[in-house]
């Protein structure tokens, strides 16, 4: 059966940031991975979904994981919450320091003259105002956050809150996940980190991270 993993950056990224993390799972998992590449500021959440479910579309597997990083865990939820592809492969989500109930760190940006422009359209769509999400999909879903507070988001005011040093750990809990873990990593750093690849890879092999 053959196997494709790809992931999906975060804010002012491009994929090639998380070029280590892939392709340590695309060797455990013996996949073909895959970085989808969008306008993280110049597009909104919804437009950039869209296009994340033409590029999956296009993609042939047996199986198809998902790996998103920060704002990278909005448009793949964002994808599902429309509703659309429903005939894409089977396969898990992993969602690694993802602003999933809004962003204290973006809304301190946002006060800042400018701010809202830099941070762009899909932040501004979703993660400014404190949300509740839920997740109700069939396809399961892995959260890493983050505990380590070394990050740009505290360049703009205090996070007042544990978080990776940008992202809060509460701020990535989602209602109906399959699991969470909370690793000692920084918001960046979890890209380039052999706890997160592996506990990622576990939780894409059996829906579960380690214990």
């Amino acid at each position: 059966m053959s196997v494709a993993l790809v992931y999906v950056h975060g804010l002012w990224l491009g994929g090639g940031e998380a070029w280590w993390l892939r392709r340590r799972l695309a060797r455990d998992l013996e996949a073909q991975e895959s970085a989808f590449s969008y306008p993280s500021i110049a597009a909104d959440v919804t437009t950039n979904a869209a296009a994340l479910g033409a590029f999956l579309g296009a993609t042939r597997a047996d199986t198809l994981h998902l790996v998103g990083h920060s704002l990278g865990g909005l448009v793949i939820l964002k994808l599902f919450e429309q509703g659309a592809r429903p005939d894409l492969p089977p396969g898990r989500i992993v969602l690694l320091g993802p602003p999933l109930r809004g962003s204290r760190a973006a809304r301190n940006l946002a006060r800042l003259p400018f701010g809202k422009k830099i941070l762009g359209r899909g932040i501004q769509e979703e993660a400014l105002a404190v949300r509740d999400r839920c997740w109700s999909r069939r396809r399961e879903l892995g959260v890493i956050a983050g505990d380590l507070g070394l990050g740009a988001g505290q360049l703009f005011g205090k996070l007042g809150a544990p978080s990776d040093g940008t992202v809060t750990v509460e701020e990535t809990q989602i209602e109906g996940a399959a699991d969470r873990v909370v690793l000692h990593v920084s918001h960046t750093g979890m890209l380039l980190s052999s706890r997160v690849a592996r506990q990622a890879g576990a939780f894409l092999r059996t829906g579960r991270f380690e214990r």
